[in-house]
């Protein structure tokens, strides 16, 4: 019988102190794990830093800028036009 209790108490001590807390640790990651994909597909891959380090925005063609694109260059043609007229005529 001394055999069998003592089996018995190694098995619970076993558990008390290598099943329990390997549980619990796995408990814990497989939580921290769950809410980390949760806030990834939810709130965190629209936030343009976090695409930017995780290489989901895609980057857009730079297009160039027209030669007359305002206000400001036509008056400064008109000027450059006018200047040049100017020297011709005299």
């Amino acid at each position: 019988m001394a055999g069998g209790s003592s089996l018995a108490a190694a098995s619970e001590l076993a558990v008390l102190f290598v099943f329990r807390p390997v549980l619990a640790v796995a408990f814990v990651l497989s939580f921290i794990l769950l809410s980390w994909y949760v806030a990834w597909r939810t709130v965190l891959v629209h936030v343009p830093l976090v695409q930017e380090i995780a290489g989901l925005r895609r980057k857009k063609p730079v297009k160039p800028k027209p030669l007359n694109r305002g206000r400001i260059a036509r008056f400064y043609e008109s000027q450059a036009q006018r200047n040049s007229k100017s020297e011709g005529t005299s």
